[in-house]
């Protein structure tokens, strides 16, 4: 008999109410731990995969209102997560889009590598905003970006991902 995949994460935080980590309010999921480092991160006590604390999906469930438009998940980083990490934030985002919400995901990974690795988490991503924080093109006047070498990647209703440049709308 298989093993059940967890339903408990390692986290930094959980942010109610959030209007900064993409569109209308959500609930934006801090992971635990990052193997990027990027210099002048603004969460550098989320870098330790041993850190913070454990909660379970079902309490961040809990936490989700319906008027949220979605969840996001930032970190520390997503997709740096080990595979009993992955399982849970699988859960948690296939949660979302059962109650009809969106799932945004901020990466300091570009999506080109993630696509490469065929990382399961992008399965479950409605919007990928991705590329390490950049101190030299800081920029604080984008939306949804602190850097303008960062992207936003959407990904269409036919499953296909498209750069947030080549669209009119967000």
């Amino acid at each position: 008999m298989g093993k059940k995949p967890s339903q408990l994460l390692r986290v930094a935080g959980v942010a109610r109410d959030s209007i900064v980590d993409g569109p209308g309010v959500r609930l934006t999921v801090f992971v635990q731990g990052c193997n990027i480092k990027c210099p002048y991160c603004h969460n550098p006590e989320t870098w330790d995969f041993n850190g913070g604390y454990v909660i379970s999906v079902g309490d961040i469930l809990s936490m989700y209102r319906p008027q949220y438009q979605g969840i996001t998940l930032s970190g520390g980083e997503p997709f740096d997560q080990d595979e009993e990490q992955t399982a849970a934030l699988l859960s948690l985002a296939s949660s979302i889009h059962a109650r009809g919400g969106d799932v945004w995901a901020y990466s300091g990974h570009y999506f080109e590598f993630l696509r490469g690795k065929n990382h399961p988490l992008l399965e479950v991503v409605d919007t990928l905003v991705d590329g390490p924080f950049e101190w030299s093109r800081r920029d604080l006047g984008l939306k949804y970006r602190n850097s303008s070498n960062k992207r936003i990647w959407i990904k269409s209703s036919e499953g296909k991902w498209e750069w947030e440049n080549d669209r009119k709308t967000l």
